[in-house]
């Protein structure tokens, strides 16, 4: 077997591993791959304009197809660069596959140019990490990494290449199915465990099915058995900001999403439930609010592919490690295998009933002036039947869209939960875009946010990319300066989006069309322009400037203390809440 380059090597191993779209940036460090990549045509390799957009483009390219997402940057500031979207995709669950060019290994450690200790810098925001020393390990590393990033809970893996390693030679072989000594998540349940907490569901007066972005990683065959599980048992069923699209949202069922801006019904459903069964959701702080007034009636279950997040922030009843699909199969087969009856939920559901009419997403209008929920609201309806792909960057168009915009499936919402990385929207719908080339893709963005990541307008002029962007423009970092009015007596500190860019010129001076929306009579038909335009679109839809995002729950407050609007509070506060607020 003839011997090949430690670069050749590389795009033959992702070759083999089915990789057809790579997201990177050129530098010294990664000439030899670079020049692998130039004399194959099996890999595509996207250019993008900044290596944080390679990361979230890999992001939004995995969440979107189920596939692992690739990047490739150089050494020093190209891997710092990408630091802060593989700790996204660390904290949000999302397979990827960072390779970065290191200075030649006699280099390292003297501060040759360009070096970092990569690392040491990604070992904390990885699931793991490589440096690479041998050309003839540099197969076998490869497909590890990719075994690492896409089973058990999926995580971003960097595989950190010196540049001597990429030009020296070894054989390489296709190595088998990877068996790895320690990593082995358990992805079957404990049958005795499913049993348990099926006999806890079929108990249950007030049961609440919470679910998360496990459900979605868990594959579309999940989000399935989720609905059917929740048809035969007739428990209600919320989501966290990562899971949504995994339960319809046009189902009886249905409670919206929980948490800080989530729904009055779903927070008081969690508040009052007798049993909650955690799917593929972590308790994260947004969700649970004031940990010693979450769910203090309830009974828990908590089922996830993480050991290490059982009973880490809540303690619950019933721990059951599993991937979530497999678990739900099993519960869905035990429940009809023992003929349980649907369980009488009618005085439940007579709660619930009494929750959703206080229609805690309703906000006032204010004539020609465009709400930016109603905004959301009137993009919804004008693309709910070609079911478009939806990203976000992160702030308040963030939550109004995840309150408005309701999703029928999964993989069909991308956005940043854990790390809440401004930026995120415009790459990640770039690689949404190229891994589902005949879909609508449309970024919804604030005019703050969307300029953390603005030069990527350039990488979907080059790639034709038929991307839409929907910018609420209320001329302020709206969370911060909702934040600042709740919080500190409305100093608006550094929150006022000073000196904007034209977006319509900007979007020009790339190639693309842009609109402006400026009032109520114009939305409709500046929607309608956008979806009619076969390119690359930006809207600027001016919206008004000091509307607020409710519900809310204040920061360390309980699910009964929402503020629902301005001056309304749900319920009684008690004054540690109301020094929040």
């Amino acid at each position: 077997m003839a011997e090949k380059s430690g670069a050749d090597i590389l795009i033959e191993a992702l070759t083999d591993l089915g990789v057809e779209v790579v997201f990177g940036y050129p530098g010294g460090a990664v000439l030899p791959i670079y020049d692998a990549i130039f004399k194959q045509k099996k890999i595509r390799h996207i250019l993008v304009r900044h290596e944080q957009a390679a990361t979230h483009a890999a992001e939004g390219y995995a969440r979107s197809t189920g596939k692992p997402g690739v990047v490739l940057v150089t050494s020093g500031p190209g891997a710092t660069n990408a630091v802060t979207g593989i700790t996204d995709a660390l904290m949000d669950s999302i397979p990827m596959v960072v390779i970065t060019g290191q200075v030649p290994t006699g280099l390292i450690g003297t501060d040759a140019f360009q070096e970092a200790d990569t690392v040491g810098i990604t070992r904390h925001c990885t699931k793991h990490n490589y440096l690479v020393k041998d050309p003839a390990a540099l197969g076998a590393t490869i497909h590890e990494a990719f075994h690492i990033a896409t089973s058990g809970r999926p995580g971003p893996v960097v595989i950190d290449i010196p540049k001597d390693v990429q030009v020296a030679s070894a054989r390489y072989t296709k190595p088998g199915p990877i068996q790895h000594k320690t990593y082995r998540p358990q992805v079957k349940a404990d049958p005795k465990l499913i049993e348990s907490a099926v006999e806890m569901l079929a108990a249950a007066e007030r049961p609440v099915f919470y679910t998360g972005g496990g459900v979605i990683n868990a594959g579309p065959q999940a989000a399935q058995l989720l609905r059917e599980l929740a048809r035969i048992t007739g428990a209600p069923v919320t989501s966290t900001l990562m899971g949504l699209g995994a339960f319809p949202a046009s189902s009886d069922l249905w409670l919206g999403m929980l948490g800080m801006h989530g729904t009055y019904e779903a927070n008081y459903a969690m508040n009052q439930a007798d049993l909650i069964i955690a799917l593929g959701s972590r308790f994260d702080d947004r969700v649970t609010g004031r940990l010693d007034a979450f769910a203090p009636h309830a009974r828990k279950i908590h089922i996830d592919i993480d050991r290490s997040s059982m009973n880490k922030t809540v303690r619950v009843d019933l721990p059951i490690v599993a991937d979530v699909g497999h678990a739900l199969e099993d519960m869905v087969r035990i429940w009809k295998a023992r003929q349980h009856p649907k369980p009488d939920l009618s005085d439940w559901y007579a709660r619930i009933t009494e929750w959703r009419a206080k229609k805690c997403l309703d906000f006032p209008e204010t004539g020609e002036e465009i709400m930016p929920q109603r905004a959301i609201r009137a993009l919804w309806e004008a693309t709910r039947d070609k079911a478009p792909i939806i990203t976000t960057e992160v702030g308040q168009h963030q939550m109004w869209a995840a309150q408005h915009f309701h999703f029928e499936s999964p993989n069909k919402w991308l956005t940043s939960g854990g790390l809440g990385t401004m930026g995120y929207g415009l790459p990640a719908a770039i690689g949404a875009q190229l891994g589902n080339p005949n879909a609508l893709v449309i970024d919804i963005a604030g005019e703050a946010s969307i300029q953390m990541n603005i030069q990527e307008l350039a990488t979907a002029t080059q790639y034709r990319l038929p991307v839409k962007i929907f910018i609420l423009n209320n001329e302020y970092m709206g969370m911060v300066r909702q934040w600042q009015e709740l919080t500190y007596s409305s100093r608006y500190s550094e929150s006022y989006s000073d000196a904007l860019p034209d977006f319509v010129k900007l979007a020009e001076a790339y190639g693309w069309k842009g609109i402006r929306i400026e009032g109520n009579d114009a939305l409709d038909a500046g929607i309608a322009e956008m979806l009619a335009y076969d390119g690359p679109v930006v809207v600027d839809c001016r919206v008004a400037k000091l509307a607020n995002c409710f519900p809310m729950i204040p920061s360390g407050a309980a699910h009964t203390d929402m503020i629902l609007q301005a001056n309304e509070v749900s319920g009684e506060m008690d004054d540690e809440a109301k020094a929040l607020v």
